[in-house]
This record gives structure tokens, sequence and C-alpha cells, in this order.
């Protein structure tokens, strides 16, 4: 069963943030302790938005002064410094390649998640010339950013493979991901109906997919920086929304500031 606290704060800080009404501060400032806040399991993603809450609610600390959430701003720090390798806290796993790396399927999750909300950390803590305080070391916003583009670069190509995760993006990418509308005959070149069950010769077939989902971006390897190209293999080679969807953050950022500082 999925915990759905989160998602109580979650919503709280984002019609605190449209509407700037007290109502949705207070329940944000009270309720923060029962509804596991401060819970950090080195993870944003569709299940778990703590992370994301806090680092949203941690600008009203860092740009409006707003001390009555100075624990959410703790509880972000804390989360960024469980990424950084050569931080006391540090608390995950890294493939010999350099990617983020959580055990579970559809690692690329992780990757693109944590790179997306470290830049906007970064952005939050530049504006007022902050740093964080990892306990043996202080952690600027370049180090987030740099270790955001890091993420990034590795989906796009610079890994041990030299392998694009990102299908249409250079010459060398996934060519049998796991998706149906791209592993079936176009409807141009077969257009009878395609059942359920009859799509399995397609799925098992060793041939590339015949439709290429240009932008789309698979699970990824293992924590070996291993990838075998195996339609079956879902949890590598699988893309989903939750994957693309926070990396186009990270793009975006990237694209307007390609050597963060």
């Amino acid at each position: 069963m999925h915990d759905k606290r989160d998602e109580l704060l979650w919503g709280a800080a984002w019609l605190r943030k449209a509407t700037q009404d007290d109502t949705y501060l207070n329940y944000i400032q009270s309720n923060g302790k029962t509804l596991g806040a401060d819970e950090n399991i080195n993870e944003f993603g569709w299940d778990n938005k703590h992370a994301g809450l806090n680092v949203l609610v941690s600008k009203e600390v860092i740009e409006g002064n707003m001390y009555s959430l100075q624990s959410y701003k703790a509880s972000a720090d804390s989360f960024m410094c469980t990424l950084i390798p050569e931080s006391s806290s540090s608390h995950i796993d890294y493939t010999p390649g350099g990617l983020l790396y959580r055990p579970g399927g559809s690692n690329m999750q992780h990757a693109t998640s944590i790179a997306f909300i470290s830049l906007v950390y970064a952005n939050y803590l530049a504006r007022t010339s902050q740093a964080i305080n990892c306990g043996n070391i202080y952690v600027t916003p370049t180090t987030l950013r740099q270790q955001a583009k890091r993420q990034v670069d590795y989906i796009l190509g610079d890994n041990p493979k030299g392998l694009s995760y990102m299908i249409g993006f250079s010459d060398y990418y996934p060519q049998r991901i796991h998706h149906r509308g791209s592993s079936l005959p176009s409807i141009k070149d077969y257009p009878q109906f395609i059942a359920c069950k009859e799509g399995s010769i397609y799925f098992n077939s060793t041939n590339p997919n015949p439709n290429v989902l240009v932008g789309a971006v698979v699970g990824g390897p293992g924590e070996d920086d291993i990838y075998e190209d195996d339609r079956v293999d879902f949890k590598k080679s699988e893309p989903t929304t939750y994957i693309n969807a926070p990396l186009v953050g990270a793009l975006a950022y990237l694209a307007a500031n390609p050597n963060p500082s």
C-alpha cells in the first residue's frame, strides 16, 4: 500500500505557492511532523514527494525568511547531503560510471528527478549566496549543479557504454525498448487489428523496434553500468513518463546554462 500522507503536504505546498493563502501555510506548519516531512529516503518520485515538498517549502525560508518552516529546509539540506559522495552523511550509491543508482528497476527515474530537484534547490540557494552544511563539508550550488549535469550527461551518452539512453538521440541508443506502440509494426505496414496476445511475436522478437520512440528515456543500466538492450527486461528497457518529466526541467536549465558554476 502506498502512503498518501506526503500528497497532503505536497498539495498544500503548491496551493500555498499559488494563492499565498495562510490557510495552507498553517496546514504545512502544523502537520509536517505528523505527515512525515522529515522522513528522508533518498527519493523524489511518483510514490514519495517528501524531497520535492521540502525543497518547495524551503523557498519561503530562503527567500522569504519564513523561519517557522525551518524544519523543512533542514530536511531539504539533509536530503542533498545524502547525495554527495564526499559528505559524511552520504547515503546513496553510484555506478562505477557515475550514475546515481537505487535498486528496484526504472532507475533513471531517480537520476532524472534528483538531477532536477538539485538544480531547483541550487537556484534557491544561489539567489541568497548560501551553501549547505553537510557536517564535514559545505556543499555549494555549484556542486549541486555539476552533480546534476553529470547525471544528464550520463543519460545522453557520456557513460562506459557510450550509449544514449534517450531514444533517437545520437547514433547509438536502445533498439529494443519495452513499449507496445514502438515494437508493433506501423499501421501503414500492417493495418489489421492486433489483439493483445497477438502482439507476443513482436514482443519476443529479437529485431529492433520498427517505430523509433524519439525522446523517450528507458529505465537504464544496472548498478554495474551494463545494459543488454532486451525488450523482455522491462526494468531496464521500459520508458516511462516519470523518467522523462523531470528530465525536461533539468534539460531546460542546462540548455540555458551549459557549463553550470
